[in-house]
């Protein structure tokens, strides 16, 4: 895309947030009991179709691992084609940033270049992401993690397809929230130890359809809120789908175990078991790696 183009676009983004400003704030601030908040036709209609079309489908460049707590859902972190690299560079920038801020009330936000964690996520049928925490310090940086930005680009998405995201007031299980992750909705909350969200019921779009998200953490290099956890720890998930849920978690268990033993030896296998296993019996957390 030309230079002039570009500004252009990013202009048009960051001046499409402005003109909402106090609308979003307000929503952000009436979420209870963490912040959150969701939007929809969040992007410019043309650069939103932009990134659809340029998505990309499912190769090797992906990640795609099962776990006990998550199955059938693929990521990249980079390579993307240039549209998409554009939309990464642009809310990642100081501008974009500042308004965010301005939004959450969360200052001195960082952007990760490396989007650990982040990046594109597609999740196909039958895959589900339980209800969690994420990771509270980024494993390398070791910056604390303060937001997620999740963009969803699903035309058509129907209820029976399922995959909605879910944010949970654990304390008193209750569900806050189901959103649809209908196209250019935008969902954006806090990262803290209780901000427990994820699409736990397996998705039921008919093939070749999938869940398309962009997925952007922000950081800060201090934190003095009433929900910052003093331990280090990994993603804590919860079970919020009675004996459906453990039923789909122990079939994912399986896959899990028999991916490990095609790429790790019996030995190497068992000692990562036994670790998590005294982790667990310590009332440890889990490892953040």
């Amino acid at each position: 895309m030309p230079i002039k183009e570009k500004s252009v676009q990013v202009e048009s983004v960051i001046a499409r947030l402005e003109s909402r400003k106090d609308e979003l704030r307000q929503k952000w601030f009436s979420g209870k009991p963490f912040h959150y908040l969701f939007v929809d036709d969040f992007l410019p209609s043309e650069l939103a179709e932009d990134l659809l079309a340029c998505y990309p489908p499912p190769d090797n460049s992906w990640a795609k691992t099962t776990y006990v707590h998550q199955s059938n859902k693929h990521h990249v972190q980079s390579g993307f084609p240039e549209p998409i690299k554009e939309y990464f560079d642009l809310v990642a920038m100081p501008k974009f940033l500042k308004l965010v801020s301005e939004i959450t009330g969360i200052d001195d936000l960082i952007a990760d270049p490396k989007l650990f964690g982040g990046g594109l996520h597609q999740t196909f049928p039958d895959g589900f992401l339980d209800v969690h925490i994420d990771y509270n310090i980024h494993p390398e940086t070791k910056l604390y993690r303060r937001l997620n930005l999740l963009v969803y680009l699903n035309k058509n998405w129907e209820r029976e397809y399922e995959g909605y995201v879910e944010l949970w007031d654990m304390e008193s299980e209750k569900l806050l929230e189901n959103i649809a992750p209908i196209f250019n909705r935008a969902v954006m909350f806090e990262t803290n130890e209780i901000s427990y969200h994820g699409h736990p019921v397996p998705l039921k779009c008919p093939p070749p359809m999938t869940r398309k998200s962009l997925a952007v953490y922000y950081y800060s290099r201090e934190r003095d809120d009433q929900y910052r956890s003093a331990t280090e720890h990994n993603t804590i998930y919860k079970q919020t789908s009675g004996l459906q849920g453990y039923m789909k978690t122990f079939r994912s268990s399986c896959r899990s175990f028999v991916e490990r033993l095609r790429q790790e030896s019996p030995g190497e296998l068992c000692g990562h078991l036994m670790k998590k296993c005294y982790r667990k019996m310590k009332g440890l957390p889990p490892e953040n790696k």
